[in-house]
């Protein structure tokens, strides 16, 4: 069984993945609270990314895969946004992670070859108006997972979703009523928008053997979105 570490997996498009992988590997949980993990046989460990220290002696010394999913929705315009908003996002989504990653190298390391797996956005790639600090934020994600990807291949394997709005509590108030749905899902050529599970099957696929030559990519699981005109 390979040893797998969610960061932030207990609840959204983290408990979908964690529902997933836990019937066939050792999972690993490091987030805020265990509420929505009742259930799972998972090992729980107290982390806020924003504050904490991960306690590398709660993990296992060898990790094969490791996905991080704490971010951020700041849809705002440019001209009403504080630098400190660019550095919030830029906090949660990028810093933390790099912090999280560097922690525990070593464990991935001394894995035969380990899964880095990494969440963009859409907004990364596409250009749209109110999504200036995200977009920089999930930006800095992309571009750091090739040069990561590249510094550690073979050994390492790096890979980034870059989803569209997906049905989760951070994206609550832009899914909350019926109006707001119908609309959101219209805007995606495959006329629905995202729901956690359509995020966790790419995830863990990018953690299996099955993908071992995939590495440096970042995939789009939007619904089309990014790449797709429909009707004009």
């Amino acid at each position: 069984m390979k040893n797998i570490l969610l960061i932030g997996g207990s609840y959204g498009i983290g408990l979908a993945i964690a529902k997933e992988l836990e019937h066939k590997n050792n999972i690993f949980i490091a987030s805020r609270t265990a509420e929505g993990l009742e259930n799972l046989n998972v090992t729980h460990i107290p982390f806020d990314v924003l504050t904490d220290n991960l306690d590398k002696s709660l993990l296992p010394d060898i990790i094969d895969g490791v996905i991080y999913c704490p971010g951020s929705i700041n849809l705002k315009p440019f001209r009403g946004l504080k630098i400190e908003t660019f550095e919030s996002d830029m906090q949660i989504n990028f810093f933390s992670m790099v912090k999280v990653l560097h922690s525990i190298l070593p464990q991935l390391t001394a894995s035969n070859q380990s899964s880095i797996v990494l969440f963009s956005s859409v907004a990364a790639s596409m250009g749209m108006p109110f999504h200036t600090s995200v977009a920089a934020a999930k930006g800095a994600i992309e571009s750091f997972s090739k040069a990561l990807a590249a510094e550690y291949a073979p050994k390492i394997r790096v890979n980034v979703i870059a989803p569209s709005l997906t049905n989760t509590p951070l994206a609550d108030k832009f899914l909350n009523n019926e109006s707001k749905q119908e609309k959101s899902a219209e805007r995606h050529p495959l006329k629905r928008f995202g729901q956690p599970d359509d995020l966790a099957k790419m995830a863990c696929f990018l953690l299996e053997e099955n993908s071992s030559w995939i590495s440096g990519q970042i995939i789009h699981v939007d619904g089309g979105m990014s790449t797709l005109l429909v009707n004009g």
